[in-house]
C-alpha cells in the first residue's frame, strides 16, 4: 500500500516556490540545510485530490466560485464518519486557514485587554494572535511527566478565572498529546463555569494514531457546542496547504454571526477555485490514503525513536500520540539553545524548529518534522547523530 501511494518516493520540491525546501537558507541562514522544520509532508497529495484538480484546470476558466453544498455535505460525512460527531452543514463557516480563522474568532469573540488562556508549550502562532490583537497572553505551562504532557489543573482552574477565551490545541502541538474525553470534559466544565468561550485548534484531528482517538471538544456535549468554535482543514491530513483551505464549525447561530461579520469586515469572500474543488475531492475520496499514511508515518516516528535509543542515548523522544511532529528533548546534552542551533545547522546540517519557539517551556527542545520518505528520514537522523556526537 505504500509503494502504491509513493510514500516512500524521494521527489524534489527545489523551485517550487516551496516555503520548507526554498526559504530555508534565508530562515536559517545556513547553506544545504536539509529541511525537517514546517509542517507539511513532502508526499504527493491523495490520487484523488491530483485528478480532481487536473480536471477542474483542463477546463481553463477560473473565475469567482461559490461554495457548493456538496462540499458542506463532503465534510458533514467526513466528520461522522472519522469523528462521530454529526453536525448540521448551517454551522460551516469556511475561511482560508485554520490561523485567519482563529484570528477572526479572537476578533468576534473578545476585545482588547481581555484575558486569553493557551496550554504551553504551543504552537506559536497561538501566542503571535493573542499578542497582535492586543489581548493579554495568560500561559498555562503543561507538565512533562515521564514523555508524556499532562494539564495542571490546579493551574490551570486558577488562570481560567476571569478569561474571555480559551485556545484549545487539540491535538496539541508540539508533544502530540490527544486529549482524553475526560480531561475534555473537565476543560469544558471550567470554561462553562467561568463563562469561558473555548476555541478549539483542531487542525491536527485527522492525524491520530490508534489506539488515541481524538474526540472533537464540542462533540461531548450540546452546551459545549453552544460555546465553542472548532477550527478544522484538510491541509495537514492532505498536504493542500497551498490550497488554503479550512473550516469554523460553530453551533451557535448568534456566535456564527459573529464571526461572519468579522469575516465580512476583513474582506473574506469565499474559498478560492482549488480549494474547493481539492477538499471536496480529499474528503470524499482520500479515506484509504490517510489509513496508509498513518501506517507509515507510525513507522516513522519508530525509526526515530529506535534510532535515538541506540546512537542519540542523551535524547529522549516524546512520542506524539497524533501529528507527524516529533519533539525531542535535549536538556540532557547540557547545552544553550544558541550552542544547540550552531551544532545542528553548521555542523550537522539539519534546520529543525526550536524549542524557545513555542514559548517558554520549550527550552531545550527541538521539534522534528517525520511527515517524508523513509530515505529522507535516515538522512536527517544521520546528520543529527553528527552533529551531537
Amino acid at each position: 500500500m505504500f509503494f502504491m501511494y509513493r510514500f516512500d518516493d524521494v521527489i524534489n520540491r527545489r523551485h517550487t516556490l516551496s516555503v520548507k525546501w526554498d526559504d530555508t537558507e534565508r530562515v536559517f541562514g545556513v547553506k544545504d540545510a536539509l529541511p525537517m522544520w514546517v509542517a507539511d509532508m513532502d508526499f504527493p497529495a491523495p490520487p484523488a485530490v491530483i485528478e480532481a484538480l487536473h480536471k477542474r484546470v483542463k477546463h481553463g476558466i477560473f473565475g469567482y466560485t461559490v461554495i457548493p453544498d456538496s462540499l458542506k455535505e463532503a465534510v458533514q460525512h467526513w466528520l461522522q464518519t472519522r469523528h462521530q460527531w454529526d453536525i448540521d452543514r448551517s454551522w460551516l463557516v469556511f475561511s482560508t486557514g485554520v490561523v485567519p480563522a482563529l484570528a477572526t474568532a479572537i476578533e468576534a469573540f473578545s476585545e482588547e485587554g481581555d484575558r486569553v488562556v493557551v496550554f504551553t508549550p504551543v504552537y506559536p502562532p497561538l501566542f503571535q494572535l493573542v499578542r497582535q490583537h492586543r489581548r493579554m497572553l495568560v500561559t498555562s505551562p503543561l507538565q512533562l511527566k515521564e514523555t508524556r504532557y499532562e494539564i495542571d489543573w490546579e493551574d490551570f482552574t486558577e488562570k481560567i478565572q476571569g478569561a474571555k477565551l480559551l485556545l484549545l490545541c487539540s491535538p496539541h502541538n508540539p508533544g502530540g498529546r490527544v486529549w482524553t474525553k475526560e480531561e475534555l470534559e473537565k476543560i469544558g466544565e471550567l470554561c462553562m463555569e467561568h463563562d469561558v468561550i473555548v476555541i478549539s485548534d483542531e487542525i491536527h484531528a485527522d492525524l491520530t494514531f490508534p489506539p488515541n482517538k481524538h474526540v472533537p471538544f464540542a462533540s461531548i456535549r450540546p452546551e459545549f457546542a453552544e460555546k465553542s468554535i472548532t477550527c478544522m482543514a484538510p491541509t495537514k491530513t492532505f498536504n493542500l496547504a497551498g490550497l488554503q483551505a479550512a473550516a469554523a464549525i460553530i453551533a451557535n447561530e448568534s456566535l456564527r454571526r459573529q464571526f461572519r461579520k468579522v469575516q465580512q469586515r476583513q474582506g473574506f469572500f469565499t474559498l478560492n477555485t482549488f480549494a474547493v474543488v481539492g477538499t471536496e475531492a480529499a474528503y470524499r475520496h482520500g479515506g484509504e490514503w490517510l489509513d496508509a499514511l498513518l501506517a507509515y508515518l507510525q513507522e516513522n516516528i519508530d525509526c526515530v525513536s529506535s534510532y535515538i535509543q541506540t546512537h542519540l542515548p542523551a535524547l529522549r523522544i516524546i512520542r506524539p500520540e497524533a501529528t507527524y511532529l516529533v519533539w525531542i528533548d535535549c536538556r540532557h546534552l547540557g547545552l544553550t539553545e544558541q550552542q544547540l542551533k550552531q551544532l545542528l545547522l553548521e555542523k550537522g546540517k539539519i534546520a529543525v524548529e526550536f524549542g524557545s519557539k513555542f514559548g517558554e517551556e520549550g527550552k531545550g527542545f527541538i521539534r522534528m518534522n517525520v511527515a517524508c520518505p523513509r530515505q529522507t528520514l535516515k538522512e536527517a537522523l544521520h546528520r543529527l547523530s553528527i552533529a551531537l556526537q
